[in-house]
């Protein structure tokens, strides 16, 4: 099993040249370069806030369409046109899930082979045509069709964009910028349960119409972004692995002009220099085996983070509206008001814990930020089950619990995403968000439904139990296994595959 740990050694050249090509032979196609340690000794700029701004914005979208899809249920069943029963409805919602998990793995194999940037506008496009085209579906059929690629798009938007971040954001900043990103969903969730409030008002707008609107709202923010993301370029790193040096250097160069005002000097031996033995592809034969044999541990360890947020996460989140209603009768067109500081939580976790994975290390603040929440979901679930909480109460102890469970989950896209070599880095994203998702989407909500139609709140207690162990588990696993990726390079971190001694 090879598992690389440590810092790994880089080769230093006193000069370099923009094409730096050791050996020209098309066999050999072997290129030093420093373009690592260049992108990551820059200073946070507006170059990368813009970044940021462009790409980050998939998980508003997220958190936007996966709220809207809970609070426009009730619209649905009451439309003149369409007139959902539940099972219509069950149908859609695991159209979406089954959608962004084959999106995530087909779009995941594709950023790898074909580039990012290509992939980050495909991905994006389709969602906003899907989710434009859902806000004129006319019967359950179509509503299903045009959510299962919406589904697509996201999924597929997860593993471009992450890629993309990570090789383009220096490595002391990745951890608390990955953080913040992924709980930007958040914002989305807030828009959402807004937007439904206001839009779903008989008073404001014809019920039929308002749960289109509410669609296009997706769409629309999508086609501001698509504009955005014009001017991102493509990863250098993704570029220098797959033959292309040249344009490379040519796009590190002017993002360096555009952040220090000139080239980085490399001329004094300054920045460490790997070399790297071009291709076209990696075959999915080496990309298996480099997630489940070469780092299995690894793989392992994103499972468990994986698997145990998603649980949790979408266990509570899916069925929250369930327990406020059937436990606290709270109305159904109230609970948007609930959802406003659960989401509210949510985001400020990542903020402001998220700089402590870049400083005190992603182990330390993995293995706390998963066991707090258990402890805190174990305690407010006693506190459940005995009656002492009202429906007010309830929602300050999820705003407390997501505090901490919201850096936990954001930790956990951050480690499958910057602990595997580059040439695999999307397509773990993809096979990790796909697992975790397919449990977090059907086991955990499935679950908890049932166990909120018993009635008793001892029932629900115990599926609370259950989140709160399996995140207890995984910080365990963290803490054991997890590696010490903070402030260092993603090559140091996992050697690219094309890495030459």
């Amino acid at each position: 099993m090879i598992e690389r740990n440590g810092p790994m050694e880089l080769q230093q050249s006193p000069a370099r040249n923009n094409a730096e090509v050791v050996s020209a032979h098309a066999a050999d196609r072997i290129v030093e370069t420093d373009i690592p340690a260049r992108l990551d000794a820059l200073p946070w700029s507006g170059f990368h806030t813009r970044v940021v701004l462009a790409l980050g914005i998939t998980w508003i979208l997220d958190g936007l369409e996966v709220t809207l899809a809970g609070a426009l249920s009730g619209a649905l069943k009451q439309s003149p046109s369409l007139h959902f029963s539940n099972f219509d409805l069950g149908i859609a919602n695991s159209a979406y899930l089954a959608g962004a998990v084959l999106g995530a793995l087909g779009f995941g194999w594709l950023t790898d082979r074909i580039g990012r940037k290509k992939l980050f506008f495909i991905t994006l496009a389709l969602y906003l045509s899907a989710t434009a085209a859902t806000a004129l579906s006319w019967n359950v059929a179509s509503y299903a069709l045009f959510r299962f690629l919406t589904g697509a798009g996201i999924g597929g938007e997860y593993t471009a964009i992450n890629s993309t971040i990570q090789e383009l954001v220096p490595a002391r900043y990745r951890g608390w910028t990955d953080l913040v990103i992924n709980g930007s969903f958040w914002i989305g969730a807030a828009m959402g349960a807004v937007a439904s409030i206001v839009l779903l008002d008989p008073a404001v707008i014809a019920p039929d119409y308002g749960w289109r609107l509410a669609y296009l709202i997706g769409a629309v923010i999508g086609l501001v972004v698509l504009l955005m993301r014009m001017w991102i370029p493509e990863s250098p790193r993704w570029l220098m692995i797959h033959g292309r040096p040249e344009q490379a250097h040519a796009i590190v160069d002017e993002i360096e002009r555009s952040v220090i005002g000139h080239d980085q000097d490399a001329n004094k031996g300054r920045f460490a220099k790997i070399r790297l033995k071009m291709r076209d592809h990696t075959p999915i034969r080496e990309v298996v085996h480099t997630l489940f044999s070469a780092y299995r541990q690894r793989a392992l360890v994103g499972l468990a983070l994986m698997s145990a947020q998603a649980f949790f996460y979408n266990a509570i989140f899916f069925t929250f509206a369930l327990v406020l209603t059937d436990f606290y009768g709270i109305k159904a067109d109230h609970v948007g008001w609930y959802l406003l500081p659960f989401a509210a939580g949510n985001f400020l976790g990542p903020l402001l814990l998220g700089r402590l994975f870049d400083t005190l290390g992603r182990r330390v603040m993995i293995m706390f930020t998963y066991g707090v929440s258990g402890l805190l979901l174990a305690l407010s679930g006693y506190l459940f089950s005995i009656g002492v909480l009202s429906a007010q109460g309830q929602t300050i102890a999820w705003m407390v619990i997501f505090f901490f469970a919201s850096p936990a989950a954001s930790a956990a896209y951050l480690t499958v995403s910057e602990t595997f070599p580059l040439e695999v880095r999307a397509l773990a994203i993809a096979v990790f968000y796909a697992v975790g998702t397919g449990i977090g989407g059907v086991a955990g909500p499935a679950l908890f439904g049932v166990l909120i139609d018993t009635g008793s709140r001892t029932s629900v207690f115990a599926g609370y139990l259950l989140g709160a162990a399996l995140m207890i588990a995984a910080a365990i696993v963290a803490w054991r296994y997890a590696v010490s990726a903070e402030r260092k390079s993603l090559e140091q971190i996992a050697r690219p595959l094309a890495f030459m001694e």
